[in-house]
């Protein structure tokens, strides 16, 4: 009997974010190590609570999200996430322009599957949230990686990604606030992307999970504010904002001339059908998560957590020679660059392997979010404010006389 072999389409999909050294550190943790998961933006685990504006949208109302639900989302929910778009400057946003799945995982898929052919082509950055780039993979496209300029602030780079296009270049991915690097992008930068999507007639798909997590002072601007008169699939949710990982509760909304999405609906709706529907218990709760934005703004604000837990792990990062980073201004994530020559770095699997073996510290290597280079990890900032500090003391403690053979 022939071992059963892998599809050909998974050769270079990659989930590094709950890969190999994510299996390892469970065995450890199973063998009674205590390690510190730095590798998953998943604030309950750390201790935040489900906020009581989300507990008290609940409160007896289980019985309605016993029997399947519109395909599309609930009616209320869908109205919600409308008028809430509508707030963030998006034209002409209703209820049908709207499709909620079971996280923006699922909506990913729904959203790339009806558009992109084999050998098509869609810019992606780098670094990027690999879920983009793996769902690009398993319809049989191609991601096209545009280059983020850490220089400038981790902000895209507009001249390498005009380069990158080609004849087979279909669609741009743009995520803002992004993950890894926790960057939120300058609004003069969005427009000159959108000139170029313009010019070639992309698709922008534009996943902004995390837009109600921008702190020191900053506003985000939704991309399809800034071009109404392009296709823009906006994506959003509530697992980072309103601490809802596990409800699996994310949205696109459809954005620009009706007219020239006729047939990608049709490809959305046979899809959305075919799974019946999404969670209808996170869908009751979508109102009141929309009407709540004291949580997430208290989260971001000086005193706030996620504020004060990013400046416990700079403030420690800043005494670590051969460290340097762009400080985040959003959502819970840094993405810092090791001295390649000071440690000679040449694998940053093996480095994140190290650590995880030394100081029991489990985070995602830059190549897990398709970085091309081996300089640079990403770290989770959901941990207390003290946890962070203790860590990155043991960071520093590893890299002190560190050097790759």
């Amino acid at each position: 009997m022939e071992f059963i072999r892998l599809a050909d389409r998974m050769e270079h999909v990659h989930s590094d974010i709950r890969g190999e050294l994510f299996h390892k550190a469970m065995r450890m943790q199973a063998e009674g190590i205590e390690v510190l998961k730095l590798n998953t933006g998943n604030p309950a685990a750390f201790g935040f609570p489900l906020p009581e504006s989300i507990r008290a949208a609940l409160s007896g109302r289980e019985s309605e999200a016993v029997a399947y639900c519109d395909f599309q989302g609930m009616p209320a929910a869908r109205q919600a996430i409308a008028a809430y778009a509508r707030s963030k400057g998006i034209e002409g946003v209703q209820p049908e322009d709207v499709f909620i799945g079971n996280g923006v995982s699922e909506v990913v898929n729904f959203a790339l599957l009806p558009l992109l052919n084999p050998g098509d082509e869609v810019l992606i950055p780098t670094p990027n949230y690999s879920l983009w780039s793996n769902t690009v993979l398993l319809t049989g496209a191609k991601p096209v990686f545009y280059r983020c300029d850490e220089a400038a602030g981790w902000n895209p780079d507009v001249a390498d990604l005009r380069s990158r296009i080609t004849p087979k270049t279909k669609a741009m991915v743009i995520i803002n606030p992004n993950n890894p690097t926790g960057v939120l992008y300058d609004t003069d930068i969005l427009r000159q992307m959108l000139d170029v999507a313009r010019e070639h007639d992309l698709v922008v798909f534009s996943d902004e999970i995390y837009d109600r997590l921008v702190m020191d002072g900053l506003k985000h601007v939704s991309t399809a504010s800034l071009a109404p008169d392009l296709t823009v699939v906006t994506l959003n949710g509530l697992s980072k904002s309103h601490i809802l990982c596990g409800y699996r509760c994310g949205w696109m909304v459809l954005s620009g001339p009706r007219a020239r999405t006729e047939e990608y609906r049709k490809g959305l709706v046979q899809l959305t059908s075919l799974r019946l529907c999404s969670n209808a218990l996170a869908q009751l709760v979508v109102p009141a998560a929309l009407n709540d934005m004291e949580t997430p703004t208290a989260m971001v604000s000086p005193g706030g957590r996620m504020y004060e837990q990013r400046q416990a792990t700079i403030e420690e990062l800043d005494k670590i020679d051969g460290i340097s980073y762009v400080k985040n201004n959003a959502s819970f994530y840094l993405f810092p660059k090791l001295d390649v020559k000071k440690f000679n770095i040449t694998n940053d699997k093996k480095f994140a392997g190290d650590l995880l073996d030394a100081a029991h510290i489990l985070v995602v290597p830059g190549s897990g979010f398709d970085w091309p280079e081996p300089d640079h990890f990403r770290l989770v900032l959901l941990p207390e404010p003290q946890q962070l500090r203790a860590a990155m003391r043991r960071l520093g403690e590893f890299l002190d006389g560190y050097r790759q053979a």
